[in-house]
């Protein structure tokens, strides 16, 4: 069974959007921003990312196919079982997104997208370079198991993801208040981007926001609290292979400097990006309240805790972060 890649077919609209968008924020004819190297940089690691999606395509299909011999029914091929395939693989991408920044191996894939300090269309195509080489593609397995084929499923998360390039834009504002309330949107998104205290680790729905607020991981975008793209420490390189593996290399120089220590090495791989074996973390959550130390006044506003605790093991418990 084969399916087109609406990625690929959709790369000349990419490109031509990028084009208009690119032109329209130079000539102060939209919002936004654009700094050449970074663009550069995001449309290269697009292309890698295809390259890459390609050669080991295989790997995903091939661990999604163990699951399909214990299927429990066979769909068939049609718009509605498309609409049943595109809406059950929206809720698992919103559990593997939420995956994907809350385990640090995950994350070290994931964090090429969010390492752009800027936010544009570009920032859409700043993919990474591990293709489903991390493992986290078995998530869909419930699909294959109700009889969704994985080529199937996969046609269905292609289509998801060309719905997403969109929302990476400062150029549009807010949508009808009817289309915010069910489908992730710019406003949403660029909330998702942000590294603002309160901000972290919110919104991670595909194409409905939904399931955010479902979930109680939805945070609205503050006209007081501007989006800072980017992610915690700021990546330096427009080296499109540090862009790509710099977490890589990072967790496992974490794990050399442990020494034989499996069991630590164990936790830096399943545990949040920050956490620490010695407690001195730097996790979300202990961002949250390193910013209410010196803003108490904003407990309980949307994405802070409604009462400040202090951590008793990590130093930024007085320190807040850099905004």
């Amino acid at each position: 069974m084969e399916f087109a890649k609406p990625t690929v077919i959709a790369i000349p609209f990419f490109i031509l959007t990028v084009a208009l968008e690119w032109w329209m924020v130079k000539t102060g004819k939209a919002k936004g921003r654009y700094e050449t190297k970074d663009a550069i940089v995001s449309l290269a690691m697009g292309l890698g990312s295809v390259v890459v999606d390609t050669i080991f395509a295989f790997v995903g299909l091939w661990l999604l196919m163990l699951f399909w011999p214990y299927r429990a029914f066979d769909m068939p091929v049609t718009w509605w079982s498309f609409i049943l395939v595109f809406l059950g693989y929206d809720l698992i991408y919103y559990f593997k997104h939420r995956i994907a920044h809350r385990v640090r191996w995950f994350w070290s894939e994931h964090i090429t997208h969010h390492s752009s300090t800027h936010y544009n269309l570009t920032t859409a195509l700043r993919q990474p370079w591990f293709g489903p080489l991390t493992g986290l593609v078995i998530i869909s397995a419930p699909l294959v198991l109700l009889g969704f084929h994985p080529a199937f499923i996969g046609f269905a998360a292609g289509v998801n993801l060309v719905y997403q390039y969109w929302i990476h834009t400062e150029t549009i504002g807010r949508m009808p208040k009817w289309f915010e309330a069910v489908f992730n949107t710019p406003s949403h998104h660029r909330v998702h981007h942000a590294t603002n205290a309160r901000y972290l680790d919110a919104n991670f729905a595909g194409v409905f926001i939904i399931w955010d607020k479902m979930f109680g991981t939805f945070v609205p975008e503050l006209d007081t609290d501007k989006p800072i793209y980017g992610i915690v420490h700021p990546l330096s390189s427009f080296n499109p292979i540090v862009v790509a593996y710099h977490s890589l290399f990072g967790l496992l120089h974490d794990c050399w400097r442990d020494g034989p220590r499996p069991w630590r090495w164990a936790g830096r791989f399943v545990s949040p990006p920050g956490w620490s074996p010695d407690g001195n973390h730097s996790r979300s959550e202990d961002l949250k309240r390193a910013y209410l130390a010196t803003h108490p006044e904003q407990a309980g506003t949307p994405g802070l805790p409604k009462r400040y605790a202090a951590s008793k093991t990590s130093p930024l418990a007085s320190v807040a972060p850099a905004e």
